[in-house]
């Protein structure tokens, strides 16, 4: 089964149709430049986005799927973490289980699991811009959707959170359901599953991380001149300076 089809779909006015198939329990990566797509393929696949073509979870097409029975099939985590109204840091991850009948089940869990305990009853509208992200996650675990969308979210956070929002995303894997995430560290897409890298708001690879991001598409796509093995080390092109 896959998790996310998207076909005929366009990630910018002006350029054309581009397609994508994820298969359930990945654990993905989207890469490119800014403004290559990222973020508009995510709103698409989440629907929060329209566009034309076709988007499909699990099989099933997304407009023939009820709305409240989309959230709970699938969670979208923006890229901006912004809150108008003062509620409480265990008020906005309990709204993650507003579908299911708003159960308040697994939000202690999703609490501890991105390190929220002590910030539990602080208005969420004070705290740092990595601590609202840590809230977004902990509400979109809380849904147990088996589709997770996430739009760069470690992108505010310390080191040591980026590192626990990777594991926690794997321990998702782990439990079946699929994770797409955008991002711009290459070397921590080396860990994932699968990577998308997207440029100009088109696909232009599609695959496992050491066979996609390879020297010579890092050299195309980013400008970068790259060594891969052991690991990955990124550099200026020597005509860059």
């Amino acid at each position: 089964m896959n998790a996310l089809e998207l076909e005929g779909v366009s990630l910018s006015p002006r350029l054309g149709e581009v397609s994508l198939t994820l298969p359930a329990g990945a654990l993905v990566g989207l890469v490119g430049p800014n403004g290559s797509g990222k973020s508009t393929l995510l709103q698409i696949a989440a629907g929060v986005l329209p566009a034309g073509g076709t988007v499909a979870w699990s099989d099933r097409e997304l407009g023939s799927i009820p709305i409240p029975e989309r959230a709970r099939l699938a969670t979208w985590v923006p890229q901006e973490a912004r809150f108008e109204f003062g509620f409480t840091v265990r008020d906005v991850v309990a709204q993650g289980r507003f579908a299911h009948g708003d159960d308040e089940r697994g939000v202690d869990e999703a609490l501890s699991r991105c390190d929220l305990q002590v910030l539990a009853e602080r208005e969420v509208n004070r705290l740092s811009g990595g601590e609202r992200h840590r809230v977004l996650l902990a509400r979109a675990i809380v849904t147990q959707a088996p589709l997770q969308l996430w739009d760069e979210p470690f992108a505010a956070l310390d080191v040591r959170h980026v590192l626990e929002g990777v594991q926690l995303a794997r321990a998702l894997v782990s439990a079946g359901k699929t994770v797409v995430f955008s991002m711009h560290d290459l070397r921590l897409a080396l860990r994932l599953d699968l990577v998308v890298v997207l440029d100009r708001g088109q696909v232009r690879a599609v695959g496992k991380p050491a066979e996609v991001l390879t020297p010579e598409l890092l050299q195309e796509i980013f400008g970068v001149r790259a060594t891969t093995a052991p690991g990955l080390y990124l550099e200026l092109p020597e005509d860059s300076e």
